[in-house]
């Protein structure tokens, strides 16, 4: 097989690719096998029939096309290796000659990712924010988990922002009632902002019992976009009451006795947090400081796929928080032409970005071992929250396992550029990238949860296991309970 490459523009190749009719041969057998048990020709059982008589009833043109159509996806990966090409989407394909057994001649146009190197990375330097947790934060944090233990009793007021109310809902356009519209014993918090526009407006000053109706946009169903009268009937107004913050509600709610120990955790727990941020901001200005030093195309159609990607991507956004397009472009206060010129530049930038650590992973000769590709598996399923082992199914299905080595080749090469820079903190304090991540792992406070652990075995010394047992799981029960009703 013969392959000759046309560069047409830096990011897009033709292929010309002559294969000798002979190594044509096992997919002309196959051919003649598959259209064998599909005729029926008399004297002859399915799938016996020899060749001559299949070309003489079938033709021998329909056993060309069958065995062309079966050998070119081999022959057009055979021709991409030994052309040491990085190919980029799907390829447009045209058999340019078919000499039967001599020769066939195809072409493949099919864009690539630019060719370039990778500069010395040794040097960058970044800033980012200071990992800093403010007794603020700590209380709003502890404010949450209050919240998740929280009851509610019923007001006997109207409701105000906050409140939680219990709706039904009607809506109609042009008089017709819009029957995926509407919902009985809705649970709402008044002021969330996160259904229709307009709702909580009109729940503010309602008590239980009255109706109102608005003129609001439906966001979802058969009538999306579309204005309609919209029923709110109140059935009831209730209020949340949180726990105090104190000793026994750190008992309620964590293994720790005290509500100053509950104090110190949720801090350790926060400023886990902002070392991971402070990681994730080294990652993306580190890229980011890369990307500046290397100018290189970018295939037109691969960049129109991501800009592509990113809009299908924000519609179901909004359509999941139940806003309209134009309620969230006079929210973020721009246009819809700067909202799409903010896309289209954040989906060239992330191109540009892949490619650059594509580069890299190959310039350092990374690669992906099972157990890493299980890992991050693993972690995906855990954000999904499906079986590891049913996510690995249908990604091996779905022929996804390919593009998935990528994104591990890709986080790889980002981890080894961001090891390489200076990472230093708006407060001027020079920070280590492993030191980071056996923080993020909680390496550093191991002395601390093993004193946490000692503590918790001394409080469970003379009672039985199963009471023990049984009173947290008393505490979880109500708990969930309390946490259900919000």
């Amino acid at each position: 097989m013969k392959t000759d490459v046309e560069e047409l523009t830096p990011t897009r190749v033709k292929l010309t690719v002559e294969v000798p009719f002979d190594e044509l041969k096992p997919n002309l057998d196959k051919a003649y096998k598959e259209i064998a048990k599909q005729v029926r020709i008399k004297g002859f059982r399915p799938g016996k029939a020899p060749a001559p008589l299949i070309d003489r009833y079938v033709g021998r043109g329909a056993v060309l096309q069958e065995a062309v159509n079966d050998a070119l996806p081999e022959l057009y990966g055979r021709a991409v290796r030994e052309s040491e090409l990085f190919v980029l989407g799907q390829p447009e394909v045209e058999i340019t000659a078919l000499d039967d057994g001599k020769e066939m001649t195809f072409t493949a146009e099919v864009d690539i990712r630019p060719k370039f190197e990778v500069p010395d990375y040794d040097g960058i330097e970044v800033t980012v924010d200071e990992a800093k947790v403010t007794d603020e934060e700590v209380e709003e944090t502890l404010d949450n988990l209050r919240e998740r233990f929280g009851s509610l009793t019923a007001a006997d007021r109207p409701a105000q922002e906050g409140d939680f109310v219990s709706i039904d809902m009607s809506a109609a356009v042009d008089g017709e009632p819009v029957e995926d519209a509407s919902t009985t014993g809705y649970s709402y918090q008044v002021g969330s902002r996160t259904s229709v526009e307009g709702l909580d407006d009109a729940l503010v000053g309602m008590s239980a019992g009255d109706s109102k109706t608005f003129t609001s946009t439906l966001v979802g169903g058969e009538k999306a976009g579309q204005e309609a009268e919209i029923t709110v009937t109140v059935q009831s107004v209730k209020v949340k009451s949180l726990p105090e913050a104190d000793d026994e509600f750190a008992q309620l709610a964590s293994e720790f006795d005290t509500i100053e120990e509950l104090r110190q955790d949720l801090r350790k727990r926060l400023m886990r947090t902002k070392r991971m941020q402070q990681l994730g901001q080294a990652r993306d200005k580190a890229l980011e400081a890369l990307m500046e030093q290397i100018d290189i195309p970018l295939p037109e159609r691969v960049v129109e796929d991501e800009i592509k990607r990113r809009n299908e991507q924000l519609e179901q956004q909004l359509q999941w928080s139940g806003q309209t397009k134009e309620a969230y472009l006079e929210r973020e206060g721009k246009t819809a032409e700067e909202l799409d010129e903010e896309i289209a530049e954040a989906a060239r930038r992330a191109v540009k970005g892949g490619f650059i650590l594509d580069q890299l992973a190959h310039q350092e000769e990374l690669g992906v071992e099972n157990e890493e590709l299980s890992e991050y598996v693993v972690a995906q399923a855990m954000q999904m929250g499906v079986q590891p082992q049913q996510l690995a199914q249908h990604l091996t299905d779905s022929g996804q396992i390919p593009a998935l080595v990528g994104e591990v080749l890709r986080t790889k090469a980002l981890n080894l550029l961001v090891e390489h820079v200076k990472i230093t903190d708006e407060a001027g304090n020079e920070l280590d990238v492993e030191a980071l991540q056996r923080e993020i792992n909680g390496e550093t406070a191991e002395s601390e949860e093993g004193a946490a652990e000692s503590k918790a075995e001394d409080k469970a010394e003379g009672k039985a296991e199963a009471e023990t047992e049984d009173k947290a799981e008393e505490k979880t029960d109500e708990g969930e309970a309390k946490g259900s009703e919000s």
